[in-house]
């Protein structure tokens, strides 16, 4: 019999029959791991694996463990620990939903399902939409197939077989994808049970694993994302290897929903959109705009302590501006159309560098000027589709604190540096430790999309990725991620609940330099072009506002909740130690409200916690005749009784060290 050769992930290499199967080998290492494998990954000792389908993103090419091996490779066996086989086992997990509604309703007509984000989905053409009764009954049959350890076994047919197997049970589409995707001529099929699918696998080894998952929603989805297709209804599901896991994401979502900032900007009065004015705009109302302020002057402070000047640039500036920029050419569907007035073209910016290269362009600068900053709270205007927009999260108006630094390549490392470090010092201020690092490039398969020449790139690309291995800062790169103009750091926060936000970015940019032709008198009395880097650290205000309230769940530290301290008499017989009390704080800088409507006290402290303002003070005869205040905070609780002058110097010096 012939021997082929299995080199493991360790180097050490086993000689097994052709036609060992992957499971058999995992069972030759260990029964333990046979037992706990879900599929394998096969990598090519020379050359490229034939028959294998497309690799993922390592190389390798996923295969069922039941799958013969026919030829000499490397061999991974994949269990729960490795993000592959979670795909996989999600992919296994849709066609069991398909199995499941294929028994219910056995006249559905089939789309695709195909694992996503913390599940699946798979899409159905019916003509009754499902209903959350529904979605629990097929949830029911999914656990009773489970159950009966059902094998996924892969199967093939020639493509005429297999188109008219789907004709004659009337799956359109299935017949359809067939008929697109197959070239070669036999066609690859998955049996769970008495469900058939087209689908080129692999696929984890039968159904008794699948047992954490739970259906979601139903969504409406044209056949192939095409709005002149049929629409199908779209069965969204969650699914983890274990129940544990399952239960932690449900958990998660639940504390999504109560932190929606959509739904908490209603509740403590921050900010609406309105419909007469249109979709993506914000109105910021006052305690919102309150909050907003404290924001931006601590970033003012810091611009100013960092060695930026303060910019600002109009919101409408000739077209003209924009085709030379380049934006016109490479970010058109993201900018609103042009306007004329007197005969010219205008545009509203989507982008403040252009205006700061005029304002750096204004005068011949020296090398001894260099670097440059500029920094503007400027508000920008985008063009975003209805269906995207987000609360604040996704607007089509929004201020960005965006900076500029013009500089020699001598200096780039150094101000890349300074960047990452502001914006670490921006983070920590707003209560936010954990973090996430991203380097973007090109893509050199399109250059098409991107200015500049490929030396640029690749000297862009090094002096960013220098910079953060020398801060000794783990980052990911992303082929294909970067602005039109250059290479790109994001630094993404992790909020109070795992999920990570995407904040700051530093950009390098060798092409706007080169567009607007700008110049500086260098040490040689020659002129040379500057290098530019686009930062904004908070990315916009808007978003970062929706951030920190979905982080905070609305209840903002002492140092940045729109109303501080409540003040809450008992009845009329104090109110004039109340209001004492209301100006006290009021004069050492204190946010203080004072509720001295006809209500009794447990619905003031009510509306006061629902207003989650840190701190309520209650003011009775005793605490009048006694010179104190009842102290109550909105998570603790019950302090019990303080000096009105102790109590005023915790408060200043909680905001003052900007407490979370």
């Amino acid at each position: 019999m012939e021997t082929i050769h299995i080199t493991l992930p360790d180097g050490s290499v086993k000689d097994v029959p052709k036609g060992t199967t992957a499971y058999d080998v995992a069972k030759g290492i260990s029964p333990r791991l046979a037992d706990a494998a879900y599929v394998a990954k096969a990598y090519s000792n020379n050359g490229a694996l034939t028959g294998f389908g497309d690799p993922v993103e390592d190389g390798g090419y996923l295969i069922d463990l039941r799958r013969p091996l026919e030829q000499d490779l490397k061999l991974k066996i994949l269990t729960d620990r490795d993000p592959d086989a979670l795909y996989v086992f999600r992919h296994s997990a849709a066609h069991l939903l398909a199995a499941a509604v294929m028994e219910l309703y056995p006249n559905v007509k089939l789309g695709i399902g195909p694992p996503v984000e913390n599940g699946f989905f798979y899409e159905f053409l019916r003509e009754q939409p499902f209903t959350p009764e529904d979605l629990e009954k097929i949830e029911k049959k999914m656990h009773e197939l489970a159950a009966q350890d059902l094998p996924n076994e892969r199967k093939y047919l020639p493509k005429a077989e297999a188109i008219e197997l789907y004709k004659k049970n009337n799956q359109i589409f299935k017949c359809e994808l067939v008929e697109e995707k197959v070239t070669e001529p036999l066609v690859s099929f998955y049996t769970t049970g008495k469900f058939i699918d087209f689908c080129r696998g692999p696929h984890i080894p039968s159904t008794k694993r699948i047992q954490a998952f739970k259906l979601m929603s139903v969504a409406g989805a044209y056949w192939k994302g095409q709005e002149n297709n049929a629409q199908l209804q779209r069965i969204y599901a969650a699914a983890f290897f274990t129940q544990k896991e399952l239960d932690q994401y449900l958990h998660r979502l639940e504390e999504a929903k109560r932190r929606d900032h959509r739904k908490l900007g209603v509740e403590l009065d921050l900010f609406s959109v309105q419909e007469e004015a249109g979709p993506g705009l914000i109105f910021w109302h006052p305690k919102g705009g309150l909050v907003r302020n404290i924001v931006e002057d601590w970033l003012r402070k810091e611009l100013l302590a960092r060695g930026y000047d303060l910019v600002y640039t109009p919101h409408i500036m000739r077209r003209d501006l924009w085709n030379t920029s380049g934006h016109t050419g490479f970010y058109k569907d993201n900018m609103f159309g042009a306007i004329e007035v007197e005969k010219a073209e205008y545009q509203l910016k989507p982008m403040n560098c252009p205006g700061h290269i005029l304002i750096f362009k204004s005068k011949l600068r020296s090398y001894r000027e260099l670097p440059v900053r500029l920094a503007e709270l400027g508000t920008v205007y985008r063009y975003e589709r209805s269906g995207v927009l987000h609360g604040l999260l996704r607007v089509r108006g929004f201020t960005q604190d965006d900076a500029h630094i013009f500089c020699m390549p001598s200096q780039i490392e150094a101000e890349v540096e300074a960047c990452i470090d502001f914006a670490f010092a921006v983070m920590k201020n707003f209560g936010f430790d954990k973090f996430e690092v991203e380097l973007s490039d090109w893509d050199p398969k399109h250059p098409e999309n991107y200015a500049g020449k490929p030396e640029d790139w690749h000297r862009a690309t090094a002096a960013l990725a220098s910079t953060m291995d020398r801060l000794k800062i783990p980052y990911k790169k992303f082929e294909g991620e970067a602005a039109f103009y250059g290479p790109k750091i994001d630094v993404k926060l992790i909020d109070a609940i795992g999920r990570p936000w995407q904040l700051t970015t530093v950009q390098f940019d060798f092409n706007l330099p080169a567009r607007f032709k700008l110049e500086y008198v260098g040490e040689d009395g020659g002129k040379h072009q500057p290098l530019m880097v686009h930062r904004a650290l908070l990315g916009s205000v808007e978003r970062f506002f929706g951030i920190l309230i979905e982080h905070y769940a609305g209840a903002f530290p002492l140092w940045l909740a729109p109303v501080q301290v409540q003040i809450c008499p008992v009845s009329e017989k104090v109110a004039d130690y109340a209001k004492h009390i209301h100006e006290t704080l009021k004069n050492h800088g204190l946010r203080v409200h004072l509720d001295d409507r006809n209500e009794k006290l447990p619905a003031k402290i009510r509306d006061a916690q629902l207003q989650k303002i840190p701190y309520m003070l209650v003011v009775g005869p005793k605490e009048a005749e006694a010179g104190t205040v009842s102290v109550r905070h909105r998570a603790k609780g019950d302090l019990g009784p303080r000096p009105l002058a102790e109590l005023v110097e915790a408060l200043q010096k909680e905001v003052a060290e900007r407490a979370l």
